[in-house]
């Protein structure tokens, strides 16, 4: 796969060596665990190939241009939060805003050369993107109705922090829940300093005043997400847990289900109940941790996201010392009555198709919900 992704790529630039190790434990995780199908089996080597060619690129790229570490990053704006919290939303309204440069879907599964602002909208690589989501969503066709996918959406972090094999990625999509629980003992540093490298890499023929960030994973490792970017601007969204957890067993018992039929609802519904409360446990210690950065967070319940968006934009807007503009809004709005909520579907699930409880969640996260005020609507 290695030598394969490396002659894609046109490179012998693979960054610090210490991704093999991972490699190898992801292929024996797959291996032992994962029980997939032929068609399951070839998808995820298509699916590393395409992980490491991106990697083996950005390397290159960065050896052939040092410069590209001249431009800052500063004060990069991260949404995180449980997933399902209206993140989403948010992040597609904070991608309106002109100020803010947020990683494209395209841009993110074909980085090499870096974008370039003039051509930024008409880019080849928009179309041949265009034609991976379309055969996604053809072989799962239940993920547009929990979680929209396009190549010209903004896209979350996880995509290209898989590039470190450091991310929950492969446990979702691969089913090896033993590869993750190998990856949370480890540090994560490594992770965001690659974050920082993609974004440079990104940013070197297309920079705006800031980066606008988003991915839920954010809460397991927000420590090293500080260290990284000890001036990042953190949204923080919150709900009811007993919303979020069958909602997000049912989108990665969706996508995990593509590679093999031996994932079971209940199976997901568990792991993700263990795996999500740890990492807000983490996010809130880290929280604690570190009240010199209170001013640097905002909380946004999921209630103001669905009355008004872009109002709790502003506001997080006026908390975090950016500045808010009206053509911001009017972009965010415009967006709005372009894309209502439902357009894809209607998302259905309920705690017994997992096999969860509900006092058992209230259990997991009553720190949680009373720490942040959390309306329990179930």
């Amino acid at each position: 796969m290695i030598e394969s992704a490396a002659k894609k790529a046109s490179s012998d630039q693979f960054g610090p060596d210490d991704f093999r190790e991972r490699l190898q434990r992801i292929v024996d995780a797959v291996n032992e665990e994962a029980n997939l199908h032929w068609i399951g089996r070839l998808a995820v080597r298509q699916s590393l190939e395409g992980i490491l060619r991106s990697r083996f690129e950005v390397y290159r790229y960065r050896s052939e241009h040092p410069e590209i570490t001249e431009a800052p990053i500063e004060k990069p704006v991260f949404i995180v939060g449980l997933a399902r919290t209206g993140t989403t939303i948010l992040f597609n309204l904070l991608a309106q805003d002109p100020a803010n440069r947020t990683p494209a879907s395209w841009e993110v599964a074909y980085p090499d050369p870096p974008p370039d602002e003039a051509s930024f909208d008409t880019d080849a690589r928009i179309s041949r993107a265009k034609k991976d989501f379309d055969q996604f969503v053809q072989i799962a066709p239940a993920v547009p109705a929990i979680h929209e996918v396009g190549e010209l959406l903004p896209q979350e972090c996880m995509p290209f922090m898989a590039h470190t094999l450091l991310t929950p990625q492969p446990w979702w999509v691969y089913n090896i829940p033993g590869y993750q629980a190998w990856v949370d003992r480890q540090s994560a540093a490594p992770a965001y300093t690659y974050h920082r490298q993609f974004l440079e890499h990104l940013q070197s023929r297309y920079k705006k005043q800031r980066w606008a960030l988003k991915s839920p994973i954010h809460l397991a490792t927000l420590d090293a997400l500080l260290e990284e970017y000890p001036d990042a601007r953190i949204i923080f969204t919150h709900r009811d847990p007993a919303k979020i957890v069958p909602s997000v067993a049912s989108l990665f018992y969706t996508v995990g289900g593509i590679a093999t039929d031996a994932l079971s609802p209940e199976k997901a519904g568990r792991d993700h109940l263990e795996w999500w409360a740890k990492a807000m446990n983490h996010a809130m210690e880290v929280r604690k941790a570190n009240p010199d950065k209170a001013d640097q967070f905002v909380d946004i319940q999921f209630e103001e996201v669905v009355e008004d968006p872009v109002a709790a934009l502003q506001r997080a807007y006026e908390k975090l010392g950016l500045e808010w503009t009206e053509e911001a809004e009017t972009r965010m709005r415009a967006f709005l009555e372009s894309n209502p909520r439902g357009k894809h579907g209607t998302h259905t699930y309920s705690l017994e198709d997992f096999g969860l409880r509900l006092g058992e969640i209230r259990e997991r996260f009553g720190v949680y919900c009373e720490a942040y005020e959390v309306p329990l609507v179930l």
